[in-house]
């Protein structure tokens, strides 16, 4: 899934547009949910960076999860712990093909939800 095609979604299911926040990362860009937090960050990392054995860049999306099932979900090919993210509470997806646009959906959709019961 390309993140053209996430920012279509979230903006046709949530009315969220993209925020690009960081001067030396132009291409990165969150999700921030209507009560302000953030539900999503789609970036460009170095593979290296990410523990991956190619070279090159790949897109990849941070969304938060619940915590009983990030063990599970990374030891699966294409979710890694959040990049630069709390590990306890978010995962990365890779944005390769390695992981299916419905599930991509289905845990953007969840980290919305989790964000929205927040209480802090």
């Amino acid at each position: 899934m390309k993140r053209e095609e996430i920012f279509e979604y979230v903006k046709k299911q949530y009315g969220t547009i993209p925020e690009y926040l960081w001067k030396s990362s132009p291409e990165s860009a969150i999700l921030r949910h209507k009560n302000g937090k953030w539900y999503a960050a789609i970036l460009r990392v170095e593979k290296a960076k990410l523990g991956l054995k190619e070279e090159g860049t790949v897109d990849i999306i941070n969304v938060k999860c619940e915590p009983d099932m990030v063990g599970l979900l990374t030891q699966t090919y294409g979710f890694l712990p959040g990049y630069h993210m709390n590990k306890k509470y978010w995962i990365t997806m890779l944005l390769d093909g390695s992981v299916s646009e419905a599930k991509i959906l289905d845990f953007l959709d969840m980290s919305y939800d989790l964000i929205d019961g927040k209480k802090d």
